[in-house]
């Protein structure tokens, strides 16, 4: 997808076929919206929409229990070689007033050049007024906390934590199935067409939480990068033989490679729906993969 803020590294990283020169700044690797569908294209269902599994044979592949409408997850690709707007999703006691989606993510930092800063919370001490007023002499930019990050480093992002991704990043985006996202702020910048990019400032000051502080980077527990309600995120490192279970898992190849039974090879920037009680696939010894599943009721 075309994005002002976006660049080239879906070509140049992963070899992707970009239909013109504009800047493109996400891949939506696993979508079940209505208006973007990920189609399968290796296996028995090749060719089937995401949402014709969901619907259709959500327990064979994905297992038992599951409940919704669409597949709950959205996984993007993003590449960032401008500062994306400071942004907000709403959280759930305010997303139904504001006529949008509730929206908690995960980022993985799958690659970020050196400085690049990521915003994300305020700078201790900066009050609903402060930024109310940086809103209005354009000085925001000192009211947000920003962090340098390392490659391979992630950060959980809950609806209602302000948050903005700094030019130089690649990061694999797990989250909530929903599109909404209020941006406050935009740098005073013009899109892609010309103009200034909307705000929705009155939105986004009924979401953000003013009580989150300076945030840092997560810090594994064991394999585990990313536990809450809506995902769970493991990070395993290795050769290894990587089972389903029961249960489906999105498996996000970071690097090094995975293999099928039948010798298929996927590689960085790959992305897997494992089914239910799926084949074992087989990582290299240099390999890094993100495994992420829906918590058990």
């Amino acid at each position: 997808m075309t994005r002002v803020w976006g660049g080239r590294s879906m070509e140049s990283v992963y070899q992707r076929q970009l239909p013109d020169e504009q800047p493109y700044g996400e891949s939506w690797e696993m979508s079940d919206r209505e208006d973007e569908q990920s189609i399968v294209n290796h296996g028995p269902f090749a060719g089937k929409p995401l949402h014709d599994l969901w619907i259709n044979h959500r327990e064979e592949i994905f297992g038992p229990g599951l409940t919704g409408k669409r597949f709950p997850l959205l996984i993007k690709i993003l590449d960032a070689r401008d500062d994306l707007s400071i942004q907000v999703h709403p959280p759930v006691e305010m997303a139904e007033e504001l006529g949008g989606d509730a929206k908690t993510e995960m980022w993985y930092i799958a690659d970020c050049d050196p400085g690049a800063k990521l915003y994300v919370g305020f700078k201790d001490g900066v009050t609903k007024e402060d930024f109310a007023a940086s809103l209005l002499d354009g000085s925001v930019a000192d009211m947000v906390h920003a962090i340098e990050p390392e490659k391979d480093q992630s950060i959980f992002i809950p609806s209602g934590r302000l948050h903005a991704i700094g030019a130089g990043f690649l990061i694999y985006e797990i989250q909530q199935n929903s599109d909404t996202t209020y941006r406050v702020f935009d740098w005073n910048r013009l899109g892609l067409d010309g103009n200034p990019r909307d705000l929705h400032v009155e939105q986004s000051m009924k979401s953000i939480d003013f009580d989150d502080r300076e945030p840092g980077m997560d810090i594994p527990d064991g394999e585990t990068i990313a536990n809450c309600s809506y995902f769970v995120i493991d990070q395993l490192e290795g050769k290894t033989s990587i089972d389903s279970g029961d249960r489906f898992s999105i498996l996000t190849v970071v690097r090094g490679t995975l293999t099928s039974p039948g010798g298929r090879i996927f590689s960085a920037g790959d992305f897997l729906l494992h089914p239910r009680e799926g084949n074992p696939l087989f990582a290299s010894s240099d390999a890094k993969i993100l495994r992420t599943q829906i918590p058990a009721n």
